[in-house]
């Protein structure tokens, strides 16, 4: 007798979801352990949306399984379900026309932030143990604090990206999520290659200037949540880390990641405009629009930024500030006009570590003003196993 389908009391689920699981090994570090997949990643034999029925349509079934699922198959964790993700991933609302807005329990008339939507609703919903999203712009990083969960943009390359739907290859991060910090670990010790950069952390940086961009509420968490767990923590430096460059720095992220786009996703999109959002579609008509001279300068930006990011965060430094500056937006607000200035804000604070190709943890740190808040640390370019020996170290000092 086939399986049950996972019940989805949280719309995280695409219509095209497993109805039998895949499972895992069942022996490793994850046996025994259930995960769920944005839906963009390649599984034998089944087609991919990229939360867009038209691709669905248009697409071959898959010939192989991505490399990052068969690790965590191999790692003895069984794949229960494919996630909604916004349309072509182009938004970090959390939001799709097509299959739905899925609930954020956490925060119930909030969205849950994008574009890994239904990944973060999934764990969140408790309907899996930790789910697998991507991460451009802020797609791990945004529904990790909305949704109250933890959340890794990894250092870019450290996480095998094959079979992933590309958006902005130079950007682009396989990122994951999970309530609980030392499963959180375990998950990143499964999928994490490449360069390991072993360091104790001695010097604390506080973005001083992505703070005070915050909300009043988020910032007053964060500054109460810093109090609470200083004595674990090195004494922070306040400093101005992007400074007068912050505008510069998320115009530049724009540029790169539109004109990017124009190779991968925006042939299809535009082929195909007709069955787009019209708040999706507009995106895609604003970057068909990037010219060569704007992504040179663009470039140009990203590689000061990037000496400059880096050049602090050397091996034994972190830089902390709130994930995101604003709580979510609710749910019966449209993707639209109204959304632009989140979005700008939003990205202007997630747009750092994207430069740089650092990684980047977001902490659940208790609520504000009723919605979840995150906290970040960004670190040194192969220090991922850091942030989650942080996560880990400090899961039990962080009061809700």
């Amino acid at each position: 007798m086939p399986a049950i389908p996972v019940a989805d009391p949280v719309g995280a689920l695409v219509p095209h979801t497993l109805q039998e699981p895949i499972e895992g090994s069942g022996k490793g570090p994850l046996a025994e352990r259930t995960f769920m997949v944005k839906d963009l990643f390649a599984i034998e034999g089944r087609k991919v949306s990229n939360g867009n029925p038209d691709w669905y349509a248009a697409a071959s079934p898959a010939k192989e399984t991505a490399p990052a699922l068969r690790r965590l198959l191999d790692a003895g964790a069984t794949l229960t379900g494919i996630t909604v993700c916004d349309e072509f991933f182009y938004s970090v609302l959390g939001t799709n026309v097509h299959y739905g807005t899925p609930v954020n329990i956490p925060a119930l008339r909030h969205v849950t932030g994008g574009s890994s939507c239904g990944s973060a609703a999934a764990v969140a919903a408790a309907m899996c143990d930790f789910a697998l999203g991507s991460d451009t712009g802020g797609s791990v990083r945004v529904p990790a604090a909305f949704c109250g969960l933890y959340g890794l943009r990894p250092t870019h390359g450290r996480i095998d990206i094959a079979g992933a739907t590309p958006m902005a290859p130079s950007y682009d991060t396989v990122g994951f999520l999970a309530r609980d910090a030392r499963l959180f670990r375990e998950v990143g010790r499964v999928l994490l290659d490449g360069s390991r950069v072993d360091a104790p952390l001695q010097r604390l940086i506080l973005a001083q200037d992505m703070v005070s961009r915050g909300e009043a509420s988020i910032d007053e968490k964060i500054w109460r949540v810093l109090d609470d767990i200083g004595s674990a923590l090195p004494e922070p430096e306040h400093m101005e880390v992007a400074g007068e460059e912050f505008d510069a720095w998320r115009n530049a992220f724009r540029f790169n990641q539109g004109f990017e786009i124009q190779s991968t996703l925006m042939p299809f999109a535009l082929a195909h405009a007709d069955g787009l959002s019209p708040a999706i579609r507009e995106r895609f008509e604003i970057a068909s629009r990037i010219t060569p001279d704007e992504a040179k300068m663009g470039r140009e930006i990203r590689a000061a930024a990037k000496q400059h990011l880096q050049g602090l965060a050397k091996p034994g430094t972190m830089i902390v500030m709130s994930t995101t500056p604003t709580l979510p937006p609710e749910r019966d607000i449209p993707d639209g006009a109204s959304t632009v200035e989140f979005r700008a804000t939003t990205l202007g604070s997630t747009c750092l570590a994207g430069h740089a190709g650092l990684p980047q943890i977001s902490i659940p740190a208790g609520k504000a003003a009723g919605c979840p808040v995150g906290l970040s640390f960004i670190g040194w370019e192969g220090g991922d196993e850091a942030l989650l020996d942080l996560a880990v170290k400090l899961a039990p000092l962080l009061r809700p």
